[in-house]
């Protein structure tokens, strides 16, 4: 496959079929359209080369099993993991919480021991700890935000004591935009012996990510949002970490050797991918993360960043809207328009052909802190340009009028 790699990300927009001239699609942060390349390598993985992988002798299989785990150590490499062991495959980022959560959190940790999360945090990263911490005995501590709604570090490292054990935080807020900085939050986490996970869902589509440096334990990222399909997405683990897991489901695949005497399960990754993975799923997976280095993640980040920018300048303008998150924010712009529901903002929007999001945005602990039952979020990709910007600002401007 070929990869176009014009500097400028909005030259991108022919790249997507499913974006007709003259809709503003502003939804990215839910979830990204699909590029033509992305849509190829699904419709030829399962037009002329499909078989299963890790099973069959014949050729095609054992042609599929290459591709799938080249796969892996693309992923691997995308991130900077230490080797392809540590990419484990799963549905998407709120399984790789959940297995964490199941096979780490569930087997390590005991009655006193404290979790710590932060209360910008999507329901996925709120409620797998709080499962496992019901049944064990664990407490939740939330870290407040800082006036412009991130997480406050600060706050963090007068939070923590030896009793926390793992510290949960989105790399990047999907409501706010707001940026974390990894690298001290991993310091903090692990001055008290703690493990780190990072939320990646809206980090990896915009920005570099190195885990490496970074300094985390874990780290998941769904490929929706990335530009590859829905089905699946990565946990990444330090390799010694995912060897003391016990394994999350069981079935084939998983397994080193099955009898009723007693089972021996294979090393990770195998090890947490029980039964027939998404195989053309993965490959989509390859092929989004060759898409979007074609571009470049700095050329990405730089682009959204503008439009961004744009967007908040544009909207502070107006009287009637007030904006909720940092100045430079990845991506990302939630607000409210004045005595007007967001879902009625997206409602009229969507009547002049701008798609955003309206609701919680499954973020309800922190629409608490903001204020607000709901907020309208325009959230952007390689896609998007200044004339969506002016689409969505004339569109409140509409709002404005209509409500008076």
């Amino acid at each position: 496959m070929s990869i176009v790699t014009e500097a400028r990300p909005l030259d991108r927009l022919a790249d997507f079929p499913a974006i007709p001239d003259g809709w503003a699609y502003l939804d990215t942060a839910a979830t990204a359209q699909k590029p033509k390349p992305v849509i190829d390598a699904i419709t030829r993985a399962y037009d002329t080369t499909y078989a299963t992988v890790h099973r069959g002798v014949y050729q095609r299989s054992a042609d599929m099993t290459l591709a799938y785990e080249a796969a892996r150590r693309r992923v691997a490499d995308f991130i900077g993991a230490a080797a392809p062991e540590e990419c484990v495959f799963v549905r998407g980022a709120t399984e790789g919480i959940n297995l964490v959560a199941q096979c780490w959190a569930a087997t390590q940790l005991k009655p006193g021991d404290r979790i710590l999360l932060s209360q910008l945090e999507h329901h996925s990263n709120i409620v797998p700890w709080q499962l496992v911490a019901s049944r064990i005995g664990v407490e939740i501590d939330v870290v407040p935000l800082t006036a412009d709604h991130a997480i406050d570090l600060d706050a963090m490292a007068a939070m923590l004591t030896p009793a926390h054990k793992l510290v949960a935080l989105a790399h990047v807020s999907n409501v706010t935009g707001a940026i974390l900085d990894a690298g001290r939050a991993a310091a903090l986490a692990h001055g008290v012996g703690a493990k780190l996970l990072l939320d990646g869902c809206q980090a990896v589509p915009r920005m570099p990510v190195d885990v490496a440096a970074l300094g985390c334990d874990f780290y998941v990222f769904s490929a929706h949002k990335l530009y590859g399909p829905t089905g699946i997405g990565v946990l990444w683990g330090r390799g010694e970490l995912l060897e003391a897991m016990p394994p999350y489901q069981g079935g084939g695949a998983m397994i080193d050797k099955v009898s009723f005497a007693g089972t021996s399960f294979a090393p990770p990754p195998a090890r947490f991918e029980a039964g027939t993975p998404h195989i053309v799923g993965v490959l989509g997976l390859h092929a989004a993360i060759d898409y979007v280095e074609g571009i470049g993640l700095d050329a990405i980040h730089a682009h959204e960043s503008a439009l961004v920018a744009e967007t908040r300048a544009a909207l502070a303008s107006l009287n009637s809207v007030r904006l909720f998150g940092p100045e430079t924010s990845a991506g990302i712009v939630s607000f409210e328009v004045e005595g007007v529901h967001p879902h009625d903002v997206g409602t009229i929007l969507d009547e002049g052909r701008v798609a955003i999001r309206a609701g919680h945005h499954c973020a309800q602990p922190l629409m608490e802190v903001l204020g607000v039952s709901a907020t309208a979020r325009a959230s952007f990709g390689v896609y998007n340009g200044p004339r969506d910007v002016a689409a969505l600002v004339e569109g409140i401007q509409r709002v404005t009028r209509i409500f008076g």
